[in-house]
Formats: C-alpha cells, structure tokens, sequence
C-alpha cells in the first residue's frame, strides 16, 4: 500500500492524519524533492523525509497540524543550524509543506420535516455526507432523501444506540416536537461531535437547558451547542432556514475565527448562572420543526 492508498483508507475509517511533503531543495539534503511522510492520528508513520531531527520535529508539527486542520509550511536550515548535525546530513536548506488529512464531515439530522428536507441538500451540496434519522418511515425514506448517505427510519433511541459521531461529525436536532429534542440533546452532548444544533425558540432552548442540568448533565457540555440554531439572516422559510444553519456547519468546519452574528442563546449568555436575562425568555422567530 502506497501513502496514497493509506490517505484513503484513514479517511473511510473517519481518522486523521498530515502529509508532509519536501517541496523544495536548495543545496544537499539526505532525501529528495518531493519526498513525502505520512504522520497518522496514533503516531504511527509512513514514508520518510530523510530521517533524524528534522523528521522528529516534522512529525510533532504533523500533530499539531492535525489539531489545527490548517495547512503549515516549514524551513530547515541545514548548513547553519549545529543541531541537525547528525550525521545524517550534508548540508542545505530544504522547505516542507505539512497538509491536514481529514475524515469527510458527516452531519447526522434528527427529523425528517421540511427544514431537514432542505438542509440535507444544501448541507449535502456543500460537502457534508448527511444521514437523516426519523421514527416515521413516511418521513424518512430515500425518495424523500435521494441524495443523503443513509436514512434510517427508527425510533430515536434505538438509532442513537447505533451512532457514534466523531470529531468531525455535526448534529442538527429538528424533530417535530420538544420531548423528542430534548431526548436528543440529551444524548447529543455526551457525543464527541464538534457541533450540535437546535431548532426552536430561545424559549424552548432555555427550557430544555434546565431541565437538562436539573438532571445533571454539566453546563459546559452545552458550549458545542448552537440553539437557536443557524446564523442569524433574517430566515423565515424551511429553505431560508437551511441556508442559516448550512452557513453556521460550515463555519464550525473550517474554524471561522471572525464574528459572525448567530442566534445561539448559548453563544450570549454564561451558562450554569443562577438567574438569566428577563431579555432572554423573549422567543425568537425562529419556529420550531412542525409537520
């Protein structure tokens, strides 16, 4: 198996990874241009750059890489640096680029109304591999979803049993009714994914907040969590609707580091407080997933 072939065999497992790649030489190095190294998620390696210290510190530029999932360039200065005098070298400058390899984000939509009709295309066309959960077959079958990775029409308990969302995955909660959010919060916050999402009122998010930590559930597990979900354009229709929260997944994705104007209770008010705002019992206009 060549690096290539372990590329994509990390990315179906859902694992990570960083390429290192020898992008230009100038003088002797004890390799070549375009030599490459594959640093897993475990530590492991494959393929070489030459060995000795500057493989070392490559490869811990390589985690952090990962960490990141932002690209980085390097530059080692063989000739005036003594300590990649190994032995192993000759001397010469030589300038390497370390690239992020990341599963495919997977977006897992519980409910199958219109939002979730329209938000698993949209998120689809953006590059997630959406999997749309309902109890009703009616709601959650492939004609309805052509283009989603999976439907799964179980009740919800039984599907989640069955998930288990990683690092990259995001959740959007947009089922009919408040019992069955909260049954998904619930167990959504206790999941690695890197976001979760909610459709509903500040309200209701409030709500469901409370009676969530009275059972004690920590208030820190929320900080993933976007409800109201979607950023805050002004959307009224379940299409309008789709575009806000495909907007908000994918600035979670790429780490958007810029202030962006989301709806999330969560995101304005310190979580665990005593008392909150009388301004934040207001219900937004976001309307909660009915069919």
């Amino acid at each position: 198996m060549d690096i290539y072939e372990e590329i994509v065999k990390l990315r179906q497992e859902g694992r990570r990874g960083a390429v290192a790649t020898i992008v230009n030489v100038r003088g002797s190095i004890p390799s070549f241009e375009t030599a490459k190294m594959l640093v897993r998620d475990d530590g492991s390696i494959m393929g070489t750059i030459g060995g000795g210290c500057v493989e070392a510190e490559v490869w811990q530029a390589a985690r952090e890489v990962m960490e990141s999932e932002k690209p980085r360039s390097l530059t080692f200065n063989l000739n005036q640096d003594p300590k990649y005098d190994t032995g192993l070298v000759c001397g010469g400058t030589l300038d390497i680029f370390l690239e992020p390899i990341l599963p495919s984000p997977i977006l897992y939509i519980f409910g199958a109304g219109h939002v979730s009709l329209n938000l698993s295309r949209c998120a689809g066309n953006a590059g997630f591999e959406v999997t749309v959960v309902d109890d009703r077959e009616t709601y959650a079958n492939r004609e309805r979803f052509p283009e989603a990775k999976a439907v799964i029409a179980e009740d919800f308990e039984q599907a989640m049993a069955g998930i288990t969302p990683n690092e990259s995955s995001s959740i959007v909660i947009v089922t009919r009714g408040h019992r069955d959010d909260m049954r998904v919060l619930r167990w959504a916050v206790r999941t690695r994914a890197r976001y979760i999402g909610m459709i509903g009122s500040k309200r209701k998010t409030i709500t469901i907040f409370r009676e969530l930590t009275k059972e004690g559930i920590s208030a820190h597990l929320f900080e993933r969590v976007h409800a109201p979900v979607g950023l805050d354009i002004g959307a009224i229709t379940p299409e309008e609707i789709a575009v806000a929260i495909t907007a908000e997944l994918i600035a979670a994705r790429r780490h958007s580091v810029r202030s962006l104007p989301h709806m999330s209770w969560f995101h304005s008010h310190k979580l665990g407080s005593e008392t909150e705002p009388e301004t934040a019992l207001q219900p937004s206009d976001q309307p909660s997933e009915k069919h």
